[in-house]
């Protein structure tokens, strides 16, 4: 029996050992990045940057896989079900790590428990905007024309659910206002509304908002962060305009399949915390609009429980639902 357990004993630590090897030459072989968004996208260009800077750090390439559908949840499925070998890598999303468990009866993962989070990567600023012709330059003066006839200012979004509803949702919840949603399919048909004076305002991000802010289309109010934005000098956050303690950001990060070996993460984890940190990079960012938002696994673990939480709260409040 004492010879039993020495064997066993003398296999485990080889076992233990030829892992442990396997994973110090970690990655040797491609790494696939999935994308819950179509190629083109802000999503997907933005992966791309970060795969790219990725490849050349890990001396593998880094592949793409875009897996669109469900708001994201298709991706995410796909990840959590893969091999924790640090492999196969979600691109995860505002809404796919802190959102889709509470809007889908059944979103078939779960971002909490399904995911070991690698790092953080940036956040997309949101800025309220407003037709010209609405009779407000300020945040509280929007306030009080929403508050003499309740429920005729609307609010377009790029759909339910999306970063643009709730970011209304979460304004009018806070301060106390009734403005109508109106839901469209995707930012541009919600943009061209507005500047066509078809609705009150609206959320973007300021990516997509600048051009028609700066052609005078558009007037902007405030942004959602928690500081001012770069590309917006003078415009207010709206938590100083008047709403305290409103915050939202549509963020991106990197997350593995829970389980993935800590050696692997952390190797992940600096080598994207490394890339963010470069000139270049920053600069490719900043062209999209994105600002850099590196964070340690443990941070970013935080960081997505607190936004569930938050956004988890908001959504039974206002009894917001998408079917899948």
């Amino acid at each position: 029996m004492k010879s039993w357990f020495k064997h066993a004993a003398a296999g485990l630590l080889v076992s233990l050992a030829a892992a442990g090897s396997a994973f110090a030459a970690y990655p040797d072989k491609p790494v696939r990045l999935v994308v819950p968004f179509p190629p083109g996208g802000a999503t997907d260009l933005l992966a791309r940057e970060v795969g790219n800077a990725l490849s050349v750090r890990l001396g593998q390439p880094v592949v793409i896989d875009n897996r669109p559908g469900a708001g994201g949840n298709i991706a995410a499925i796909a990840v959590a079900r893969a091999p924790a070998d640090g492999y196969t890598l979600l691109f995860g999303t505002f809404g796919s790590l802190a959102v889709n468990k509470s809007l889908y009866d059944k979103p078939g993962y779960d971002p909490l428990k399904d995911f070991a989070p690698v790092a953080s990567v940036a956040y997309l600023p949101n800025v309220l905007v407003v037709h010209p012709s609405v009779p407000a330059r300020t945040v509280p003066e929007l306030l009080a024309l929403a508050r003499k006839e309740p429920g005729k200012l609307t609010y377009g979004s790029f759909g339910n659910g999306s970063s643009s509803h709730l970011a209304g949702e979460l304004f009018t919840h806070m301060a106390g206002v009734n403005i109508t949603h109106i839901p469209y399919k995707g930012s541009a048909a919600s943009m061209t509304d507005l500047i066509g004076g078809r609705l009150t305002m609206m959320f973007d991000s300021v990516s997509t908002a600048l051009p028609y802010i700066r052609d005078g289309r558009v007037r902007p109010l405030a942004v959602t962060t928690q500081t001012p934005s770069e590309q917006l000098p003078g415009v207010p956050t709206l938590a100083a305009a008047g709403v305290p303690g409103y915050e939202l950001t549509a963020w991106f990060g990197v997350v593995a399949p829970a389980g993935t070996p800590k050696a692997v993460v952390d190797r992940l984890n600096a080598e994207i915390v490394a890339s963010l940190k470069q000139p270049e990079m920053a600069g490719k960012l900043a062209s999209q609009g994105t600002v850099p938002f590196p964070a340690t696994p443990a941070q970013f673990g935080s960081y997505i429980r607190a936004q569930y939480e938050k956004w988890d709260a908001l959504i039974k409040s206002a009894n917001i639902r998408v079917e899948q």
